[in-house]
């Protein structure tokens, strides 16, 4: 039986509350449940519920997410990468607590309507899996900043993502994406959108100019011209954005692709 007190522990994160134990047996125990773990979570992970912060089994081979990680109420961080997952449980929306949320590489097919429950969530990165659409219901989530979806089988976005307020970066490149809702325009601290090979014809016609924080779009791999892009109303104003951001990178010595000042639509 292990005699330790996890009172003087809630505020690290998973792998600090293990060196609270005081011992490397017990440290060792822990890094084979995470290294040998098969197909289901470890029931020691989830009795330790409150004291848990930040719980990544990224590379294992976990087919099912159980319902008693609702235990975990104060998980911050939720890191399930390359497993075999396909599906999410509903109770997953009573982490109250969760801000980020990584499942890329699994065999999700389907995101449950109570992921919008999740409130507090601010990066959600679900690439490589096998969506075929996102929940109206991503719409609540007004704290998002990042959200990742590419190379998965969308053929469309939602409209309720235009009202995800926070949103910073959107990726959804290797999709079927046909066209962008017009709610897209309401995201006035987008940055960044990633749309490169998808079926994407046209964008909505104020998106320039009416995300005025958008300094990125990548297009290539698109049925859209570059004169489409560059007649569209905001176009010089972001044009002047890009480059002023283009600008700052070589003054700070950041690397920059060999390529130059991408365009983000192909010629």
């Amino acid at each position: 039986m292990l005699d330790f007190e996890l009172d003087n522990c809630f505020e690290f994160e998973l792998m600090e509350v293990i060196n609270c134990w005081g011992g490397n047996e017990h440290h060792r125990l822990f890094t084979y449940w995470l290294l040998s773990l098969q197909q289901s979570f470890p029931d020691e992970i989830l009795d330790l519920d409150r004291s848990v912060r930040t719980l990544d089994l990224t590379h294992n081979k976990i087919v099912d997410i159980p319902v008693e990680i609702s235990k975990l109420v104060n998980l911050q961080r939720l890191v399930l990468a390359h497993n075999l997952i396909d599906r999410l449980p509903i109770n997953l929306a009573k982490l109250e607590s969760l801000k980020v949320m990584t499942l890329d590489a699994n065999r999700v097919t389907s995101l449950p309507d109570e992921l919008g429950q999740l409130v507090r969530l601010e990066q959600l990165s679900i690439s490589g899996n096998s969506l075929q659409y996102l929940p109206e219901t991503i719409g609540s989530l007004r704290n998002l900043k990042l959200l990742n979806v590419s190379n998965n089988k969308l053929k469309s976005l939602p409209e309720s993502i235009g009202s995800c307020f926070s949103l910073e970066e959107l990726q959804a490149d290797d999709n079927s994406i046909e066209d962008l809702p017009e709610s897209v325009c309401n995201l006035v601290h987008l940055k960044a959108l990633c749309l490169n090979n998808n079926n994407v014809k046209q964008i909505p016609t104020n998106l320039l100019k009416d995300c005025k924080a958008l300094q990125n779009i990548s297009l290539h791999g698109n049925p859209i011209s570059m004169d489409q892009f560059q007649q569209m109303e905001g176009f010089q104003e972001f044009e002047a954005r890009r480059k002023k951001k283009f600008d700052k990178q070589i003054d700070s010595n950041v690397m920059i692709s060999s390529k130059g000042l991408d365009e983000g639509v192909d010629h």
